[in-house]
């Protein structure tokens, strides 16, 4: 969770001195999420992931040299410069900036394993903003009635870009899932270890079941939506800090751990950020 906070917050600096291009989607504030996930899955389950993707690839492939490369446009990218904040390919990992696009691939790659009858299952990422997409609604059917090994994860942080939740959603979102016949949980924590326990239950219900299930995860992003869009008020944004990841994990820790640990990773990052500027630009 440091390691994520602390490159996210980098990458915001870097982009107010004019050293990244397009834009970025930090996931400062739901640093927990992606952790206790990601720490219930085999290494070769599959990830499909969204527009905010950078705590769920640094949790599953612990690689920021590759991604501020690929965010740069350098060679070194983990899709060599093409792909960039958004749009990353590596082995079992995959993103997408199109909002809603990423469940049917999901459910094809679950599909796929099902036919294979592999032991993986396919977790995918999405945000309450999804659900305003026709085809969320048509993938939820598909895999219910063919028993496909999905395993959605629906971080609801109360904001579709900058709209709130209660200006654009009908009903529950939970009903949404339910209307399927798709297993569904809802939890509203912080805490990492919370997070993993519950979703440690789903993740292997689903790899016993081979059917889909859901986690909905009510959360809260510290940041604004991209690097500079943020209309929410100051007071609701100062009230939700309170239940900083961070900060919960690290009351059951050691001072002097969490000392070394945000020198080491600070150390990494600072490393990582001159490599990465000296890299070779991308033909």
């Amino acid at each position: 969770m440091l390691l994520i906070r602390i490159f996210e917050n980098e990458v915001l600096n870097l982009f107010s001195q004019g050293k990244l291009f397009g834009t970025t989607h930090a996931y400062i504030g739901q640093e927990a999420n992606a952790v206790g996930i990601i720490s219930a899955l085999n290494q070769d389950d599959i990830i499909v992931s969204n527009h905010r993707c950078h705590g769920h690839y640094l949790t599953f492939k612990n690689n920021p040299y590759g991604l501020l490369c690929e965010m740069m446009g350098k060679e070194d990218g983990i899709c060599a410069g093409r792909g960039g904040s958004q749009h990353i390919c590596d082995g079992n990992f995959f993103s997408n900036g199109v909002l809603g696009g990423t469940l049917p691939l999901s459910a094809g790659l679950a599909f796929a394993e099902k036919q294979k009858a592999s032991s993986k299952i396919v977790v995918a990422f999405i945000g309450d903003g999804t659900l305003g997409e026709g085809v969320v609604y048509e993938v939820l059917n598909i895999v219910s009635k063919w028993e496909l090994p999905l395993f959605i994860v629906l971080e609801n942080n109360r904001y579709a870009q900058s709209t709130k939740i209660d200006k654009t959603l009908a009903g529950g979102i939970a009903q949404r899932f339910h209307a399927f016949d798709i297993n569904t949980e809802e939890l509203s924590s912080f805490d990492v270890l919370e997070i993993f326990e519950l979703g440690k239950n789903l993740i292997e219900n689903v790899r016993k079941t081979s059917k889909p299930s859901c986690l909905i995860i009510n959360t809260y992003r510290f940041a604004s939506h991209s690097k500079s869009d943020d209309g929410r008020d100051k007071n609701e944004i100062d009230s939700w800090l309170k239940n900083d990841p961070l900060k919960i994990t690290e009351e059951s820790l050691d001072e002097d751990f969490i000392l070394q640990e945000k020198e080491r990773i600070d150390q990494q990052i600072a490393d990582v950020v001159s490599n990465a500027l000296t890299a070779t630009y991308a033909k």
